[in-house]
C-alpha cells in the first residue's frame, strides 16, 4: 500500500509576548492553531505559508526564517503530516479581506493562554513550533529551494 504524508506549512508570528493564533473547527470542536494549511499544487512552500496566513488572518505575512520541519503521525492512524514552520511578521488586517470560512476568529495569545487555555491545541505541533521558535535563531529562507 502506498503511503505519503500531507505537506503543510505554518507560521509562528510573535509580537512582544503574544502569538497570532487562529481558532478553527476542523471536526466541529474549536481548537487553537498557528495560521497553517496545506501546500497546493504549483506553489512553493514559502508561497504556501504566505497564502495560508493571508487566508486565515487577513494579514500579509513576511517570512524571515525557517523554524524547522516536523513529521507527525496522528496516533492510531496512517494520517501523517510533514510540516514546514516559518517565523516572520505581519501587517495589520487588510480591510475587506475574506477569511477562510473554517476560521472562527484570530487571537493574539500569550504562551500560557495557548498551553493552558480554554481551547485545546490542534496538534502537538502547535506548541513544539512555538517552543522551537524561541530556542535559537531561525534558519535562513534560502535553505528552501524550489526547482522549476
Amino acid at each position: 500500500m502506498r503511503w505519503s504524508p500531507s505537506v503543510t506549512v505554518a507560521a509562528v508570528i510573535r509580537r512582544q509576548d503574544r502569538y497570532l493564533m487562529v481558532e478553527e473547527r476542523p471536526d466541529g470542536q474549536s481548537v487553537i492553531n498557528q495560521p497553517a494549511g496545506h501546500l497546493e499544487f504549483g506553489e512553493s512552500i514559502i508561497e504556501a505559508v504566505c497564502r495560508e496566513v493571508l487566508e486565515e488572518t487577513g494579514r500579509v505575512f513576511e517570512p524571515s526564517g525557517l523554524v524547522g520541519t516536523y513529521q507527525w503521525t496522528v496516533p492510531g492512524s496512517r494520517r501523517s503530516y510533514l510540516r514546514f514552520c516559518f517565523t516572520g511578521d505581519v501587517g495589520e488586517q487588510s480591510v475587506g479581506c475574506a477569511i477562510d470560512p473554517d476560521i472562527v476568529d484570530t487571537h493574539w495569545m500569550s504562551y500560557a493562554e495557548i498551553a493552558q487555555g480554554n481551547l485545546p491545541v490542534r496538534s502537538p505541533l502547535v506548541l513544539r513550533c512555538i517552543d522551537d521558535s524561541g530556542n535559537g535563531a531561525p534558519l535562513p529562507l534560502d535553505l528552501i529551494r524550489t526547482l522549476t
